[in-house]
């Protein structure tokens, strides 16, 4: 029984520091399906997602499920803790180890106290173990508790760091993009004479951000869950936004910037298929089409007006498909398990962007210039 407590506090603690190396750790993305934290942020995940859900409606159903990440990453460095604490009281206790206290009888929850006390360097002292095997456990212990908090104090400001980058581009599209962000307003809005050139200057941007993106959210899954500031606005609406609309300019618009549009949706098109296999999520069609024939002859009109030259004919349609096929799909299914809604194609109604209101109601004083000549609260 000694061997075996002992062998199950060496396996415990093995798969806690496993766990912990490839989240913190290792940087690129952990393949098999079977490990501590992805089974933890699915069952954790689901379950508080479905009471939210039933608990809560509208705003106060988006703000709480904002909640979860943070409040997650700090259940999980607990549970770790709490599996290294258990993991060496088993080995304390199963290799037998003599320990000295004042409390009388020891038992399994004296071995408890010292592993938990030695592992989070209190140096209480009041319980000490006497044998050598005993002491140098203790000793091994203490420096893996004072490495554990080192990594923790330097996992949170690069989460941190990550989630402030993700969130500039976020904030930047809502004046260019409308709020949410829609292909059909971005393009709009970039239509004026100088528009295609920053139309390739912002595809550009955004197809570093998407990269920076990839990167930061396959080694750290966590920030995936991280919500934006404005409920309107967050990283799977811009995402799919920059894809809709970068798959438009590609094969429906003549300008400078369709190479750039190219560029852009393949790595944007690259994130959103990764990001779907790190959360297990299966491609799903959408239940409507976001781009039905009549708002797609919508867009064309409304874009041919504001001056853009656009190719015409039925293999543009289907290349455009073809291109929705490939993501839309994907960003379905993201949508789905993250309980963000994505985006629109075109504007169904009058939204003015967040920069234009605030808490004490809506500023129309200053309006960004609208090429269009609509006003520049005019959307599609």
């Amino acid at each position: 029984m000694s061997i075996l407590s002992a062998a199950v506090g060496v396996v415990l603690i093995l798969i806690v520091l496993g766990d912990a190396f490839e989240t913190i750790i290792l940087p690129r993305r952990v393949t098999r399906q079977v490990s501590l934290a992805r089974i933890y942020y699915r069952f954790t995940w689901m379950s508080w997602a479905r009471m939210i859900r039933w608990l809560f409606a509208g705003k106060r159903q988006a703000t709480y499920l904002s909640f979860y990440g943070p409040l997650s990453l700090i259940v999980l460095l607990m549970l770790w803790a709490t599996g290294l604490i258990i993991g060496f009281g088993l080995v304390h206790w199963g290799s037998g180890s003599i320990i000295k206290s004042p409390y009388g009888a020891v038992s399994f929850g004296t071995y408890l106290y010292l592993s938990g006390t030695t592992f989070f360097t209190l140096g209480i002292g009041d319980v000490v173990p006497i044998t050598t095997f005993g002491r140098g456990l203790v000793a091994f212990e203490a420096g893996m508790g004072f490495g554990f908090l080192a990594l923790v104090i330097g996992y949170l400001p690069v989460l941190n760091q990550s989630f402030s980058r993700r969130e500039v581009n976020i904030s930047l599209l809502d004046a260019r993009a409308g709020s949410p962000p829609t292909a059909g307003e971005l393009l709009r809005r970039h239509s004026h004479d100088r528009g295609m050139e920053e139309l390739r200057q912002l595809f550009h941007e955004w197809e570093r951000w998407s990269a920076e993106l990839l990167e930061s959210h396959l080694s750290y899954p966590v920030l995936a869950y991280y919500r934006s500031q404005h409920d309107n606005l967050s990283w799977l609406e811009a995402l799919t936004a920059i894809l809709d609309a970068s798959a438009f300019v590609t094969v429906a618009i003549e300008g400078p910037c369709e190479r750039q549009a190219q560029l852009t949706f393949a790595i944007t098109r690259h994130a959103i298929v990764d990001l779907a296999q790190i959360f297990s999520c299966q491609p799903r069609k959408p239940r409507q089409d976001r781009l039905p024939p009549d708002k797609l002859e919508a867009l064309r009109s409304t874009l041919s007006t504001a001056g853009m030259k656009l190719r015409e004919g039925r293999a543009v349609e289907q290349k455009l498909s073809e291109l929705r096929r490939m993501y839309e799909p994907y960003a379905y299914s993201l949508s789905q398990h993250m309980h963000i809604p994505i985006p629109p194609w075109v504007i169904e109604s009058h939204r003015a962007d967040d920069w234009q209101t605030s808490a004490w109601g809506r500023s129309t004083g200053f309006q960004i210039e609208d090429p269009s000549g609509k006003g520049g609260d005019e959307h599609l």
